[in-house]
């Protein structure tokens, strides 16, 4: 009788510490870490001729509730950039990012030199950024 008592008690132990240590909350990882991929682009062009920016969206892993948005700023010069969809970007307003592969055109509207900076975000905060400088083709160096 004491060596069923005993392992009656055993028995309890182990599966009260089974009980305890689950969890029902199942951890899911949402925020991957990515990375804005570019081709070499043209670093020379002249007022009103455009620049192709390929772009590839990399991410180490996939959760479908992640979106992406992509904005730009212009710090130095003056021109356009515009999605391969046509959508025509303002500066510092954000636009929804469908694809993981996309491209970018830039058309340059000054003889100046010219700086874009590209920010990919992803709704849990994190932020990639890629800048762009663009000489005019007839300026000597």
């Amino acid at each position: 009788m004491k060596k069923m008592k005993g392992f009656l008690m055993l028995a309890l132990a182990a599966v009260g510490t089974l009980l305890t240590a689950c969890d029902d909350e199942l951890d899911v990882k949402q925020a991957y870490a990515f990375r804005l991929e570019t081709m070499p682009v043209q670093t020379r062009i002249v007022r009103g001729e455009t620049a192709e920016i390929r772009c590839t969206l990399v991410r180490e892993g996939k959760y479908d509730g992640a979106r992406y948005t992509i904005r730009y700023f212009q710090p130095d010069g003056k021109g356009e950039l515009r999605m391969d969809d046509g959508t025509v970007f303002l500066p510092n307003d954000r636009y929804p990012l469908t694809r993981e592969e996309f491209r970018l055109y830039y058309t340059s509207a000054s003889s100046d030199q010219q700086t874009i900076d590209i920010y990919v975000e992803d709704n849990f905060g994190q932020c990639e950024q890629r800048s762009f400088r663009f000489n005019n083709k007839n300026e000597e160096k």
